[in-house]
Formats: structure tokens, C-alpha cells, sequence
């Protein structure tokens, strides 16, 4: 499998990783060549609206929203679930507008608050997934076809969208490779 990862800001290195120790072929976005082939697309955590500038700047965005509107499955983590979302409260203008979803930009706090807890994620098993929370957003309110994988403290932290994923937190700062596996079921059409 041949997945991207955006990399213009943010932890793209360790998204990198994780999907390289899972046996996919990955591929640093950097311009808009580097989409050429991709069968899947990982935006990570960063600062949404760096990113969101950077996606306009090197001409990514119409590219990535036009794959991704033609069936190419797209997950993202902490600032790339805000990149995600049609709505961004308090914004006028969202980025990639994909997920039918309401997003509140650091609601869990500044960088002094970030914090881990586990979370319970069906999908994903039994065992608890040890989550990483940096600045995190979360998701206000979700349209019909959004389906909530998780929350904590009463607040959406993980959802998934025909074939979008999101999450709030950091999967890929943790040993923990079960969301990108499950990411990687959804490119392969198995999930």
C-alpha cells in the first residue's frame, strides 16, 4: 500500500513510522507531485491553521479534496482532524472540509495541560488504547453519517466517516499501532 503522510508541520516522521513498521510504502507530501499514487493519506498533529496556510501555499489543497471527494481514504490526527472538519467553531473558513463535523480547537487546554489516559475504542478491541492529548481539539457535534469511535469526559476524541478517520489525540506518539492497522483496513477496503 502506498499511503502519504503531509508533511509540512507537525509529528509526520512518526506517522511515517508506524505505517512503515506495518508494511506500507510511505510517502513525505510535500508538493503536490508526492500525491501521484497514493492510495491513502495521513494529515498529522501540528498547528491547524500553519498547516491549513501551508496546504493553500504550495497548491495541496484542491488536490488532496479532490482525491479524497473521488474515494481516497484520509486520517487525521489532533490538528489534522481540525484540517478534517467542515466546521470550525469560532472560524469562518474551514480547511479541507471534508467530515461532517464541528470541531473546538483546543479544548483540552494549552501545552502545559496535554496529558495521556486510556480510552476505550471498540473497534479497535477489548484492550484499553493509551492516548496522547497535546492542545487537543475535540468534536462538538457530528451530521448523521459520522459515526463516534470514542470520547473522554463526555467529549468526541475519535470518529470515522465512510473512509475518514479522526482523532484528537497523538496515536503515533505511542507504541500503540492498532489506529493506524485499523487506518490501513480502510485503505485495503476491509473496514
Amino acid at each position: 500500500m502506498r499511503i502519504g503522510v503531509l508533511a509540512l508541520q507537525g509529528a509526520f516522521h512518526e506517522h511515517a513510522r508506524m505505517l512503515r513498521d506495518l508494511g506500507a510504502d510511505t510517502v513525505l507530501v510535500k508538493l503536490p507531485r508526492h500525491l501521484d499514487g497514493l492510495e491513502g493519506l495521513v494529515i498529522p498533529g501540528g498547528e491547524s491553521t500553519t498547516i491549513g496556510k501551508l496546504l493553500r501555499e504550495y497548491e495541496l489543497m484542491e488536490p488532496i479534496r479532490a482525491m479524497a471527494r473521488e474515494g481516497m481514504p484520509v486520517f487525521g490526527t489532533c490538528a489534522g482532524m481540525i484540517v478534517l472538519a467542515a466546521r470550525i467553531q469560532g472560524e469562518d473558513e474551514p480547511h479541507l472540509a471534508l467530515m461532517d463535523v464541528t470541531v473546538n480547537r483546543n479544548s483540552f487546554g494549552r501545552q502545559r495541560e496535554s496529558f495521556e489516559t486510556d480510552l476505550s475504542i471498540p473497534e479497535l478491541g477489548d484492550d484499553p488504547f493509551r492516548a496522547v492529548f497535546i492542545r487537543a481539539p475535540h468534536i462538538e457535534s457530528v451530521g448523521p453519517g459520522v459515526r463516534t469511535l470514542a470520547t473522554y469526559e463526555d467529549r468526541i476524541v475519535a470518529v470515522r466517516e465512510e473512509k475518514f478517520l479522526a482523532t484528537s489525540f497523538h496515536p503515533e506518539l505511542t507504541a500503540d499501532d492498532r489506529l493506524h492497522r485499523y487506518f490501513l483496513g480502510i485503505v485495503a477496503g476491509e473496514r
